[in-house]
């Protein structure tokens, strides 16, 4: 049953009752993923701002777990691709099938065709299949045979990787990253939440049965809709443009990058910022909004010199050492 904050008739729902069923995922999405409330907050970001995420972690950090509560707690349709290295992009998009009783090709579609497509170890199949997301993130939609077909909407890649290091991955090409409104970082858990995990484990919990976790839709399209226009009227001064202007123009002289943040980049960084800022309940962004979404924004966005990597320098850190250097506004 929905929440009564949730218009279920499909009209706007109020922006207030919408913030607030939005930060009842966490409880919601808590009751089967341990911890991992960063995460949790990227992803509803992407979800204000239209974006999609990537998840990095080790494998058995419940990146799929986080995506698919996530997915009931805001009863949206969500379908998983697993990738693997002999994986087609029609496997993807879908594709025209031959019917002999019309004698006609039809297009079948594939699992792209929902709300929240979970695309599994991303990395783990060949660049020009992982390209065949391209069209879907950017236009939300997908052609087939000249014919463009348009994406439900919410649509949301979430993507989980493992360490480009791991063997079996392909390195995410960079145009396909830029794409990415967020990447997300998965730690391993505390000392405490391994406890807990493994208590509810020996309690009879099962990942794959959700529903008998308790998780519950608490959220849903109207609610997404109300929040996005709220988001939307948030104000940002010009202050505020130019100091997430001077962030990323800042990255571009970096001795340690090779490649800085582009204006897209900019521009990812100030609309989560706007979100950021009508979630902890203000209609304008201030600073520290644009510091907290910095780094799952930008860390992406970015390429290390060969010799900088050899010193152990990482993405995140340049991104911290920006953000201390470069003037905050008053």
């Amino acid at each position: 049953m929905m929440d009564p904050t949730t218009d279920n008739a499909g009209g706007t729902a109020d922006p207030a009752r919408a913030r607030a069923s939005l930060e009842s995922l966490r409880t919601e999405i808590g009751k089967a993923v341990v911890g991992q409330d960063p995460a949790v907050t990227g992803l509803v970001v992407a979800l204000l701002c239209r974006g999609h995420v990537l998840l990095e972690g080790v494998p058995g950090v419940a990146k799929t777990l986080l995506v698919r509560a996530l997915a009931s707690a805001l009863d949206l349709d969500t379908k998983r691709v697993q990738f693997t290295p002999d994986l087609m992009p029609s496997d993807v998009t879908g594709s025209l099938v031959y019917d002999t009783r019309s004698a006609e090709f039809s297009f079948q579609p594939g699992p792209v065709f929902t709300n929240l497509l979970l695309a599994d170890e991303i990395n783990r199949t060949p660049p020009k299949t992982q390209s065949s997301l391209l069209e879907a993130m950017e236009e939300r939609q997908v052609t087939v045979d000249g014919t463009p077909r348009p994406l439900p909407e919410p649509f949301l890649v979430a993507a989980t990787q493992n360490p480009v290091e791991y063997e079996g991955t392909y390195p995410l090409p960079e145009a396909q990253l830029d794409r990415f409104l967020l990447k997300l970082t998965i730690p391993l858990p505390s000392r405490e939440e391994e406890i807990g995990v493994l208590t509810r484990h020996a309690q009879g919990f099962d990942p794959r049965d959700l529903r008998a976790a308790g998780i519950r839709p608490v959220a849903g399209a109207a609610d997404l809709e109300a929040a996005r226009d709220a988001v939307a009227a948030t104000k940002v001064s010009p202050e505020i443009t130019a100091y997430v202007v001077d962030i990323c123009r800042a990255t571009r002289e970096s001795p340690s990058l090779s490649l800085g943040v582009s204006p897209r980049g900019a521009t990812a960084l100030l609309a989560t910022a706007r979100a950021w800022a009508w979630l902890t309940g203000r209609d304008y962004v201030i600073p520290d909004d644009v510091k907290a979404l910095a780094l799952p924004a930008l860390r992406h966005r970015v390429q290390l010199r060969p010799e900088a990597e050899m010193e152990g320098v990482t993405a995140d850190a340049v991104v911290r050492s920006v953000l201390n250097h470069v003037p905050v506004p008053r």
